[in-house]
């Protein structure tokens, strides 16, 4: 496995993660043994990063992860977020929570779930509309000073948050969707500032939530059983699927040209973005996993990189990427 830097303060990590999100909530149905042994497997197919959050749950992710790296800490990156209000009884209040108390609160049960005396890289998940992210990084940076947490990083923000938070504490990562169907941050400028900056960026969902693996053509293929993320989705409504799919069987087409599959050629397409770029493909079977992973070995010559760009260039899916009420909380 490939080992990428993020960040000038310098986290190496395997330039191919792991979203640990649909192992229990947002994909269907959870299997913690199924789930358990996928990281089992990621850690020794050379997987280090490992990507969570609180909110995933509420806290049944970070539990997870706790049992899979006990007695394995030193095999991994531990990666977490905050600022998705979690109340006293442990529920979801659906608003965003940048003041500096909840921080501090919440870092502890962070790591105490996680099984760990300190986070390597800790982010703020969505930026609060009513705290300056000064105050929310402010206090991300005293948990950096206490030992508590290595590295920090922003979760969806607008280039100028990114440079506001990294002129609080230099920001080591910044983390948001990019695939062929979320190619945003080519064209808003989040690329172009934190390569200026000197901050890695984390691509979630490189493979478009599954869109980009070929096997969802209507919303019948989206699994029945327990919460789906994609039932509510935009991008997976019957109608924008049947716009979209004409770009997926190209690109399958594409892929097969290649003697590859269009998943493998869709993360490979990611990686290929730069030595800054790492992609964290969220998956909790290993079926799954070991395809992801292969697409390491995948390179792409710069005549299929060209015929990529022609068949999927920005703005080319329909849908947005959440619903409606959410879009505005995004690149902030």
């Amino acid at each position: 496995m490939e080992t990428r830097t993020l960040g000038k303060p310098g986290l190496d990590v395997s330039a191919q993660g792991l979203g640990c999100m649909g192992m229990t909530i947002g994909y269907g149905e959870a299997d913690t043994t199924e789930a358990l042994a996928t990281i089992d497997r990621a850690l020794e197919l050379g997987v280090t990063l490992l990507d969570t959050a609180d909110m995933y749950g509420p806290y049944a992710n970070e539990e997870l992860i706790g049992r899979a790296v006990a007695g394995r800490r030193d095999e991994v990156v531990l990666s977490s977020k905050v600022g998705a209000e979690i109340d006293e009884n442990g529920q979801l209040t659906w608003r965003h929570n940048g003041r500096p108390d909840y921080i501090h609160r919440s870092i502890k049960g962070t790591l105490r779930r996680l099984g760990t005396d300190h986070l390597d890289l800790y982010y703020l998940h969505r930026v609060d509309p009513d705290v300056p992210v000064e105050e929310s990084f402010g206090a991300l940076a005293e948990l950096v000073k206490a030992g508590l947490v290595r590295h920090l990083g922003i979760s969806e923000a607008g280039p100028a948050t990114i440079r506001r938070a990294h002129a609080v504490h230099p920001l080591t990562a910044v983390q948001t969707e990019y695939s062929l169907f979320t190619r945003d941050v080519e064209v808003n400028g989040v690329l172009d500032t934190v390569r200026e900056l000197g901050i890695g960026f984390v691509a979630y969902s490189p493979l478009g939530r599954g869109f980009l693996t070929g096997t969802i053509r209507g919303t019948s293929d989206i699994p029945e059983g327990g919460f789906d993320f994609r039932r509510i989705a935009p991008r997976f409504e019957d109608e924008n699927i049947r716009r979209n799919l004409p770009v997926v069987d190209q690109l399958s087409d594409l892929a097969a040209a290649s003697g590859t599959t269009v998943s493998r050629l869709a993360l490979a397409w990611v990686l290929s973005r730069g030595q800054d770029v790492v992609a964290i493909p969220g998956t909790k079977r290993r079926t799954y996993l070991e395809e992801n992973i292969s697409a390491n070995d995948v390179r792409l010559s710069e005549d299929v990189l060209a015929a990529i760009d022609s068949i999927a260039p920005y703005g080319i899916t329909a849908g947005d990427r959440y619903p409606a009420s959410e879009m505005p909380q995004l690149n902030r």
